[in-house]
């Protein structure tokens, strides 16, 4: 059985796609929740691209120690400074250079001949070695590349020293078949001389087939992205990759050492965190993935559930929803549902008061509710605004009004009324009016986490204020409710 290494894009490549920027704050939350999913290798950013970036790609390398840090770099000298720079205190530093090998981006991007890229990549894996002993090279679309070109260039980095060469479809271009034999060819020409590494883009959405393929044609590692998140179409989806590959097992031959329990809560919290909603017939982790509505189908899964699943819920870590706790229940069973769950306990006091607010207003709090209510806490940023108290008066025949407390600092109370265009129009305005800005609100989603008459109601908001988007969350048995939180968490996390 080989084992197939999984290198995580989510924090640099899924965080490119629009939308799903994070500050520094929730891209230390996902590098620790995916630390305990245990991918071979986190690629924590693009040092060189912006001091923010820098600064992850660092605070990551310094927090990170089960996984290797990886800091993706242009072929230039001032790149790999950057990303080394970065990753010098990293417990295991990869520096991830790459270069395009296409005619058509040769051409017309970086207007050089084949020679010349292939003596700046050779110069630059040099270089990349000169600080750390973990060099990989991508050759930036490659399934567009000619064949002979690419072996060329693969076989003179890893001569310069390169361990890893990638090979990714950049733009999604690729057939199944035609990528595996891309890859075999490689494999071919370079035999064992470093790791084979693929990197597929969703354009046709193939990335995951791609992938898969490339797998059985003997690559070694896949880079890609939780809940499938990246430019365009997206990336290969990692809990695709690695579902596939562990319940066919039998057919791949191949395995990864990733923590398939901690799928489901991995995914809620990048979803969670960039404000994109997983689709509910996504496969692993869409909502619709493991139920059933037709009746042969219910039928064939009260006999045995192999009929129709492939897989249990259990394997990739989605609550059993037991619902047994309550306003009666204590802390120490609360800690222990968590660690059930595979939820984080950082913040314990915080969370359990939380849960006590919300068992009062519940009769009974499921596991979806606990779900929902730790990691909104986990991935918070700091609360410069906290809600203090809100009014809205609204109906058919009158204006809608609002009048909004915040706590600013826990220093001092601001209060302002405003009026709008609905009850939650006329709470934003009004919190607008306190902070004395008009972001511009790009998203809006509202959905219950549970069912019945006092279900959860959980908002996603996405603002944009001077060229910057956040998101925002709120968790609140009043939608209302909900969705100022979900406001005022965006412009907290604007403040930060």
């Amino acid at each position: 059985m080989r084992n197939i290494e999984i290198f995580d894009t989510t924090l640099r490549d899924g965080e490119q796609s629009p939308g799903c920027s994070m500050n520094l704050r929730e891209k230390l939350e996902v590098a620790k929740r995916l630390e305990r999913l245990y991918p071979d290798v986190i690629e924590a950013g693009f040092p060189a691209s912006s001091p923010g970036d820098f600064q992850a790609v660092k605070s990551i390398g310094d927090l990170i120690t089960e996984c290797t840090v990886a800091g993706l770099c242009r072929c230039l000298e001032k790149d790999i400074d950057a990303g080394w720079e970065a990753l010098r205190g990293a417990a295991h530093p990869r520096l991830h250079v790459f270069l395009a090998t296409s005619p058509i981006h040769l051409e017309y991007k970086l207007k050089i001949s084949p020679d010349q890229m292939l003596e700046q990549a050779v110069s630059a894996v040099k270089y990349a070695k000169k600080f750390c002993s973990d060099v990989e090279f991508s050759a930036e679309d490659a399934s567009r590349s000619d064949p002979d070109f690419l072996c060329r260039v693969f076989g003179a980095v890893i001569q310069a020293g390169a361990s890893v060469v990638n090979v990714p479809d950049t733009t999604g271009y690729a057939m199944p078949e035609e990528f595996a034999g891309l890859i075999r060819r490689i494999k071919g020409h370079i035999g064992n001389k470093a790791k084979i590494s693929v990197h597929c883009h969703n354009d046709l959405g193939l990335a995951v087939a791609n992938s898969l393929a490339a797998v059985g044609a003997g690559a070694d590692q896949v880079e890609c992205a939780i809940n499938g998140i990246g430019e365009r179409a997206g990336n290969a989806s990692l809990e695709e990759i690695v579902m596939g590959l562990r319940v066919r097992r039998d057919f791949l031959q191949a395995d990864t050492r990733i923590n398939s329990s901690q799928i489901y809560t991995t995914s809620r919290l990048v979803s969670q965190v960039t404000g994109v909603k997983v689709q509910p017939n996504k496969a692993i982790v869409g909502e619709n993935a493991f139920a059933h509505e037709a009746g042969i189908h219910q039928h064939g899964l009260l006999a045995n559930r192999e009929t129709y699943e492939i897989m249990t819920p259990a394997s990739i870590g989605i609550p059993k929803n037991r619902m047994v706790l309550g306003k009666h229940s204590g802390k120490h069973a609360f800690e222990e549902r968590l660690r059930e769950l595979g939820l984080p306990a950082e913040s314990l006091e915080t969370a359990f008061l939380q849960f006590k607010i919300l068992a009062d207003k519940k009769k009974i709090v499921s596991d979806l509710d606990i779900e929902a209510l730790v990691l909104g806490e986990s991935g918070a940023s700091p609360e410069t605004y906290h809600l203090d108290g809100w009014v809205v008066n609204s109906g058919s025949s009158f204006t809608s009004m609002s009048t909004i407390r915040l706590r600013y600092k826990d220093e001092k109370i601001l209060e302002q009324a405003s009026v709008g265009h609905g009850p939650i129009d006329a709470a934003f305005k009004a919190i607008n009016q306190i902070i004395g800005k008009e972001p511009a609100l790009e998203h809006y989603e509202l959905r219950a986490i549970t069912g019945g008459e006092d279900a959860q109601g959980e908002t996603m908001v996405r603002i944009i204020w001077e060229g910057r988007r956040r998101n925002g969350r709120g968790v609140s048995t009043d939608v209302i409710e909900s969705s100022i939180k979900a406001y005022i968490a965006a412009i907290n996390a604007l403040e930060t």
